[in-house]
């Protein structure tokens, strides 16, 4: 299929991410779909009729061939949504935008994708921990640093995974003929090196303030975990992890002094069960059941059986089926009292079998049920 059709989807005004993939879904040839007459257009789920005339009349097109032009002058990569190297995380969010535009070296689909965000005035405190949690990953493999390239902990998190070789993307809040802030040129010409640039807009797109809670939503979906290091209690930070929160991804948040107003944002994020409390890579793995550091000797490690009777086996199999469910799911699925799944729910997360999410939500963490 031609790119400039998927391109003309996102410079008609009305076609929003759940309308292009309503278009998708109903259309095999998206070409095809720019012929159709003005009937058979109005039949498309949530397509207005200025949208449609719009099509009809396609005065959209010399538009996205300058986009074109622009794309193949710069080798920029233009991924829509059923590109296979689209990121595969964000891809399951149902507001995923149509396009990315991307420049970059860095695979969007490694094994492990982690979003850093914070407060843009970040103190000595939020860059020590900057620093030293992504020193303890510099011997890692397999993981990708996410961030916006906003001043703060934003740029600490890609100047210190820069710094410690770990690959690190920025999304942003406007095309990629630009960068903004302007005093980041230089952090996102090296990243260029071991990472990227990654936007929805196209070129000649301004960063102006509507455009930043939509590129937190980006950061938000296409990671594992969103990571808040330091935040007041009003500003992206906090947005990216509700965004995170609504997507069923995990939040982790650094606990801060309870006299700063820097860390309101993240011990409220903890406080209300939005996210997990953390302070080092090792509490992240624990968390993820994920093996980062590399720091414990495998040679010393035992497995010791799980001795589970049998209403936990049953609760943890059905959890491991689903990856993750809901406690209203498992009461529909598994019919017993409330009181009773709250019992077996909490012996199996002492045990570390099973991980509470915001929202009611259980996720089994990696352990066989016997």
């Amino acid at each position: 299929m031609k790119l400039i059709y998927p391109i003309a989807l996102t410079k008609i005004k009305g076609i929003g991410p759940r309308t292009a993939r309503n278009i998708l879904e109903h259309n095999d040839n998206l070409e095809d779909f720019f012929s159709y007459s003005k009937k058979d257009l109005m039949r498309v789920p949530g397509l207005r009729e200025s949208s449609a005339n719009a099509i009809i009349h396609k005065t959209y097109m010399a538009e996205c061939e300058k986009e074109l032009a622009f794309i193949d002058k710069h080798r920029i990569q233009a991924l829509w949504l059923e590109d296979q190297h689209y990121p595969t995380r964000l891809k399951h969010c149902d507001d995923a935008p149509l396009m990315l535009y991307y420049k970059g070296t860095q695979k969007l689909n490694t094994a492990k994708v982690i979003s850093i965000v914070g407060t843009r005035h970040a103190t000595h405190y939020g860059q020590k921990i900057c620093e030293d949690f992504l020193g303890e990953m510099s011997k890692s493999e397999e993981i990708l640093i996410v961030s916006g390239l906003a001043y703060g902990i934003d740029a600490l998190a890609h100047r210190n995974a820069i710094k410690n070789d770990i690959p690190t993307i920025a999304v942003l809040g406007h095309g990629l003929d630009r960068i903004y802030p302007a005093s980041h040129r230089d952090l996102a010409s090296r990243m260029l090196e071991r990472g990227g640039l990654l936007t929805e807009f196209p070129s000649n797109t301004l960063p102006e303030r509507s455009n930043f809670p939509m590129r937190n939503r980006i950061i938000a979906g296409m990671a594992d975990v969103t990571i808040v290091v330091e935040a007041a209690i009003k500003g992206g930070a906090l947005i990216t992890a509700e965004i995170a929160n609504s997507y069923n991804r995990d939040v982790c948040a650094f606990p801060g002094s309870i006299y700063e107003k820097s860390t309101e944002g993240t011990n409220y994020l903890i406080k209300t069960n939005r996210a997990h409390m953390i302070r080092n890579v090792q509490d992240l793995e624990y968390l993820m059941n994920w093996n980062i550091s590399k720091t414990a000797d495998l040679g010393q490690q035992m497995t010791i059986p799980l001795m589970l009777n049998d209403d936990q086996n049953l609760l943890l199999n059905l959890i491991a089926k689903y990856g993750q469910l809901e406690i209203d799911q498992m009461l529909a699925l598994i019919k017993w009292p409330q009181s009773k799944l709250a019992l077996i729910l909490l012996e199996l997360e002492m045990q570390s079998l099973v991980h509470a999410l915001p929202g009611k939500v259980y996720r089994s963490i990696g352990h066989a049920a016997s």
